[in-house]
This record gives structure tokens, C-alpha cells and sequence, in this order.
């Protein structure tokens, strides 16, 4: 089975750089506590490692 990333905003992007905010909305999401299920792999991890102080990260199997 595939592993998949269940990403929470947590944080506000309020007053955060523009290169983090679009790295949120990328990721898919709009509001604080959303939460969207992106695929595990590098370019996702990536964009999560560059906002890691925004979001919640949950590994999950499916």
C-alpha cells in the first residue's frame, strides 16, 4: 500500500513571506484547520519541510 501525508494548516499565513503562502496553498489548502491527504513523496515533503512551522503533518497508510 501507499503511504499518504494528511496535512493540517495550523498556523495562520498572515504576515508570512509569499513564497510560504503559496507553498500552503500548493499543498491545497485555503483555511486553518483544513486538512488535505497528499501523496508521499519528495516534492510533497519538500514543500512540507519549507512551512513545517505552519502545519501537522500525519503519515497514514492506504
Amino acid at each position: 500500500m501507499a503511504k499518504k501525508l494528511e496535512i493540517t494548516l495550523k498556523r495562520s499565513t498572515i504576515g508570512r513571506p509569499e513564497d510560504q503562502r503559496v507553498t500552503v496553498r500548493t499543498l491545497g489548502l485555503r483555511k486553518l484547520h483544513q486538512t488535505v491527504v497528499q501523496p508521499d513523496n519528495q516534492a510533497i515533503r519538500g514543500m512540507v519541510n519549507k512551512v513545517r512551522h505552519l502545519v501537522e503533518v500525519n503519515e497514514i497508510e492506504e
